[in-house]
C-alpha cells in the first residue's frame, strides 16, 4: 500500500524529474550493494558490512521495482495516446459518415413526399375528370366480401370471414 502512495506520488511529479530520480535510486542501490561486498578489504568499516549489504539489496530492489512500475506506466500512457489518436480518426469518419446519412435521409424524404403529392393531384385530377367513374360505382356497388379480400391483400392479412 505504501509503495503505491510512492507511486501516485511520483504521478505528480515530472516525467523528467521521475526518470531521474528513478535512475539515481536504482544506481545508488547498485553502488551501495557492490560497496558492501568490497567494504570487508577496509578493517575499520569492516564491522558495518551487513548493514550497507542489506541497505544496498533494498535500494538496489526499490530501484528495481521502480523502474519497472515506471516502464509500465509509460507503456500504457503510449497505449492511451494511440487510442486516442484512432478515437479521434474515428470520431471525424463518424462525422463524416453521420453527414452522408443525414443528406440521403432527406433526399429520400423528400422524393417519397414528392411521390406522394403527386399521387394525390393525379388521383384528384382524374377523379373530377372521370365523373363517369363515380356515377358507375354509386349505380352498381361492390359487394363487401371483395373489399375486404382487397384490403386483406393490401396488408397481407389472411381473409377474415365475418359469420
Amino acid at each position: 500500500m505504501q509503495i503505491n502512495i510512492c507511486m501516485w506520488i511520483l504521478h505528480l511529479l515530472p516525467d523528467s524529474l521521475i526518470t531521474w530520480i528513478v535512475n539515481l535510486i536504482l544506481i545508488a542501490g547498485a553502488v551501495v550493494t557492490a560497496a558492501g561486498f568490497f567494504v570487508r578489504f577496509i578493517p575499520f568499516v569492516n564491522t558495518y558490512r551487513i548493514p550497507v549489504q542489506i541497505a544496498g539489496i533494498l535500494l538496489l530492489t526499490t530501484g528495481v521495482y521502480f523502474q519497472g512500475g515506471y516502464t509500465t506506466e509509460m507503456a500504457w500512457r503510449e497505449r492511451v495516446a494511440e487510442v486516442e489518436a484512432k478515437l479521434a480518426a474515428a470520431e471525424t469518419r463518424s462525422a463524416e459518415v453521420n453527414t452522408e446519412i443525414v443528406t440521403r435521409v432527406v433526399t429520400k424524404t423528400k422524393l417519397v413526399t414528392q411521390r406522394g403529392d403527386d399521387i394525390i393531384r393525379y388521383v384528384d385530377r382524374e377523379v373530377v375528370k372521370n365523373q363517369e367513374v363515380i356515377k358507375f360505382v354509386e349505380n352498381c356497388p361492390i359487394p363487401e366480401i371483395i373489399i375486404n379480400t382487397h384490403n386483406a391483400a393490401a396488408l397481407n392479412r389472411p381473409i377474415e370471414e365475418k359469420k
